[in-house]
């Protein structure tokens, strides 16, 4: 495995780039139904509960690809599990769009969740190889523009391409997209020409027996909670709850996570001037009140209350990651990767989701949220008996 450069931080940017633009289209892959979820659930006629379940599906297969990951890098490589990832993204998605069944849709999603799952480990195990472990917090906060920019882009683009195209078209677009980058990256992507540990249970023992991991997973569930549960049901809320048109809610979802693109970057800079601890304390505090405002506000405020709660919520992760980078030995960042945000995803991703759509099902959407920025606030007394390396 080749040593990161020792160069100045600028001079590292160029390769993350190809990370952020491939796992730009992975992850916009996961969330481009969340703008389309309205017109989902009228032409397949399913309820609030059932397009949670969606979502579930997705995080599911989501989670099982993070923790195969491991199986499949040790073997590929890491450059080449980056590029399986996203040609197998953009096969599931296209046969989701043109999948004429509810359970052939569910499948397909489970599929596409399971081969997004497979780039994480990989892509941050690849960034922590091209740059030096001082740049890290930025580094992590660049690439943590992917998900920005999927959040900002999927709402518009969702909307743009509905005046010409069904939903099912959408998808098909987004996995010609996903193809495409596959093929720069393999063209001309750089890093990862070195194999991933694949989990063995003397890796796991060694893994589980580090109290910080399960902190982690905890935490990891809270942030894709207040960031990915939250986001991917807010249409539905806004629509169904809030009286909203569908295009002006997707429009306030989409213009509200503009400001996350600057607050990525002060979250890495926080984390390498402030700490670790201090950052995830913050943020939990911040973000979890911010959650529960969105049940609590009134109509004349929901817009401000959903422009704050992103700028917060997404100021986890390049904290998050570069704390779980600090758990455990180097040779098995990827595999605690693969241990932890498959937890995350699938709580926080997947239950969460689910437990916000029964709240709408039951036109209780304003408890789900106050339920869960209550929890995403108790992340913050458990940062204290997080131990990392370096301490």
């Amino acid at each position: 495995m080749t040593r990161p450069q020792e160069d100045s931080f600028l001079s590292q940017v160029g390769p993350l780039l190809f990370l952020v633009g491939i796992f730009s289209i992975n992850f916009l892959s996961r969330i481009i139904l969340s703008p389309l979820m309205p017109t989902v659930v009228g032409d397949l006629k399913i309820g609030h509960d059932e397009a949670g379940g969606l979502f579930f599906l997705i995080s599911l297969g989501y989670c099982a690809g993070l923790f195969g990951s491991g199986f499949v890098s040790s073997r590929f490589n890491h450059r080449r599990t980056i590029i399986l990832s996203a040609f197998a993204v953009g096969g599931a998605l296209l046969f989701v769009s043109a999948a004429r069944h509810l359970w052939g849709i569910r499948f397909g999603l489970f599929i596409m969740g399971l081969a997004a799952g497979f780039y994480l480990p990989s892509g941050i195990s690849t960034l922590t190889n091209l740059v030096s472990q001082r740049h890290w917090g930025k580094a992590i906060a660049i690439h943590e523009l992917a998900p920005n920019l999927g959040f900002v882009a999927a709402p518009f683009l969702a909307e743009t391409l509905l005046r010409w195209f069904s939903w099912r078209g959408i998808l098909l677009i987004t996995g010609m997209a996903s193809l495409a980058a596959g093929v720069i990256f393999l063209l001309r992507g750089r890093g990862g020409d070195f194999p991933g540990e694949a989990p063995n249970l003397r890796t796991l023992k060694s893994l589980l027996k580090e109290p910080s991991l399960l902190i982690m997973m905890i935490f990891f569930s809270l942030g894709v909670g207040s960031s990915f549960g939250v986001y991917s049901m807010v249409p539905l809320y806004l629509v169904s709850e809030k009286g909203m048109d569908r295009t002006w809610a997707n429009t306030v979802l989409a213009l509200s996570r503009i400001l996350p693109l600057a607050t990525s970057f002060l979250a890495g800079w926080m984390t390498d001037r402030l700490g670790v601890k201090q950052t995830l304390k913050a943020v939990f505090w911040t973000a979890g009140l911010a959650t529960a405002g969105m049940g609590i506000a009134p109509v004349s405020w929901i817009v401000p209350v959903i422009f704050l709660q992103p700028v917060l919520a997404t100021a986890f992760f390049p904290a998050g990651f570069a704390a779980l980078t600090r758990i455990g030995s180097p040779q098995m960042k990827n595999v605690a990767v693969s241990l932890t945000v498959p937890m995350g995803f699938f709580l926080g991703g997947g239950a969460a989701t689910i437990g916000l759509g029964l709240a709408g099902e039951a036109k209780l959407f304003y408890l789900g949220f106050i339920l869960l920025g209550g929890l995403v606030c108790g992340g913050a007394a458990l940062v204290r008996y997080l131990k990392l390396t370096g301490d």
